[in-house]
């Protein structure tokens, strides 16, 4: 969408002209500022210092920012789980996730992440998801043994996959600043997601073999399984709709999504989980939700303009080049400033404050894409359980009530997997693009 290799205005010097202003942006999100207020007053800033797009264009770029027929399913994807939650489909298909893997080894933790799983493949969203989950599920580890700031760190953990498991709406965003289609990013994404979420659960059955935790001597029995699922069908059914109506290519994202949302309404009202009187509170709660996203996403043009104009990411390229040319290394150093980007900030203001300038870095050294772009979403999951900020921490900390401290200290094995994980896909991009036929 956005042309980020458009020939500079200026020749870039890194001044109080462009530093002021990301400074600034810094300053404010420290003040707690909310986030799309910090970047349009250090957008506005940097424009007005170095006079590389004329203020009075900018209410027409943020305009341009926002018209994508894409950029639609991001309301409606938030607004997908929260009527999921509220008409308690949600706690359907964690009982599903728990009637299919509860039975054997560590079998509520790997339920959870499972369930996890499910909810990703419907919301597209992470913070949220955690916060719904850690409602609906720490208690049940708890009962079964687990510590209940390791059941948080489980949690927050397979949480993670919000953003990693289509249809996600990191790459709505991404896809659009980087001008590469949703639906693309989904299908590549499919096998990605998948071996995270593998890997969390095969990290706790690890942890739990070692200390002992669970306690549930529970066994997978084919009739409760079937019962399961009959009385969950409905719940079941939403995610097929989303996922088979994208890859088989009947629905675009956008669609899919608007789908999915009439859809789980229509089975709320017709089992009675919800009435009309909902209605009211469920929009405002997402209108909130959306109320920080889109204004990010506006910004998100008028920012990469002027990145672009002051040749910011060719300065960047120059720097990490002449410190290494080594694909491999610059391929940690992405890894490495995503994850410490995620520690910090969401998903969507990640990508649009770095995507434009790391995005020519990996077309320089000539990666793909689309192999990017997962990478990209992979790396920053990872930092929203790394210690000591992680923004999932910070989360199921406020939902569970224990402390930040006491959560970390189990998060490590997890954060260790998805970083191995994370390597696997940088160093093996057949598994981004296997599905595309690429």
């Amino acid at each position: 969408m956005y042309n980020l290799y458009q020939q500079p205005a200026v020749a870039f010097e890194f001044g109080w002209d462009v530093g002021g202003p990301l400074l600034l942006i810094v300053v404010l999100l420290i003040f707690g500022i909310p986030m799309w207020v910090s970047m349009g007053i250090g957008v506005i800033a940097m424009l007005f210092f170095t006079e590389v797009l004329p203020l009075h264009l900018l209410g027409e770029s943020l305009f341009e920012g926002m018209d994508a027929f894409a950029l639609i399913a991001v309301p409606l994807f938030i607004l997908t789980g929260d009527v999921l939650v509220r008409t308690g489909l949600s706690n359907k298909l964690l009982d599903i996730a728990e009637a299919t893997a509860g039975g054997f080894r560590s079998g509520f933790g790997s339920s959870t992440v499972l369930g996890c799983g499910f909810f990703s493949c419907i919301s597209g969203s992470d913070a949220a998801g955690c916060a719904a989950l850690g409602r609906m599920t720490i208690n049940r580890l708890t009962k079964s043994g687990y510590p209940r700031s390791y059941a948080a760190a489980l949690v927050a953990s397979g949480s993670c996959t919000g953003i990693l498991i289509p249809p996600s709406i990191a790459y709505i965003v991404i896809g659009l600043i980087l001008g590469i289609s949703a639906s693309t990013l989904f299908v590549a994404a499919v096998v990605p997601g998948v071996i995270i979420l593998i890997s969390i659960m095969v990290t706790n059955v690890l942890v739990n073999r070692i200390r002992g935790y669970e306690n549930s001597t529970s066994q997978f029995s084919i009739r409760h399984w079937l019962k399961t699922v009959w009385d969950g069908r409905y719940a079941l059914l939403v995610p097929f709709i989303i996922l088979g109506g994208i890859y088989s290519g009947i629905f675009t994202p956008t669609e899919a999504a608007a789908v999915a949302v009439i859809s789980i309404i229509t089975i709320g009202l017709f089992q009675g989980t919800l009435t009309l009187k909902d209605f009211p509170e469920m929009l405002v709660s997402s209108a909130k939700v959306n109320g920080v996203i889109l204004p990010t996403v506006a910004l998100s043009l008028p920012l990469a303009e002027a990145l672009g104009a002051l040749s910011v990411p060719q300065y960047f390229i120059e720097q990490v080049l002449s410190i290494t040319e080594n694909y491999n290394y610059i391929l940690l150093l992405i890894i490495g400033i995503l994850i410490i980007a995620g520690c910090v900030m969401e998903a969507v203001p990640n990508i649009v404050l770095i995507a434009p300038v790391l995005y020519p870095l990996s077309q320089q050294i000539g990666m793909n894409e689309v192999h990017f772009c997962i990478l990209m979403v992979t790396s920053l999951g990872i930092g929203f359980i790394t210690p000591p900020i992680g923004l999932n921490l910070f989360v199921i900390s406020g939902v569970t009530g224990e402390s930040i401290l006491n959560v970390a200290k189990y998060v490590f094995p997890y954060v260790f997997a998805m970083m191995c994980v994370a390597i696997l896909i940088a160093f093996v991009p057949e598994l981004s693009l296997v599905l595309l036929g690429r």
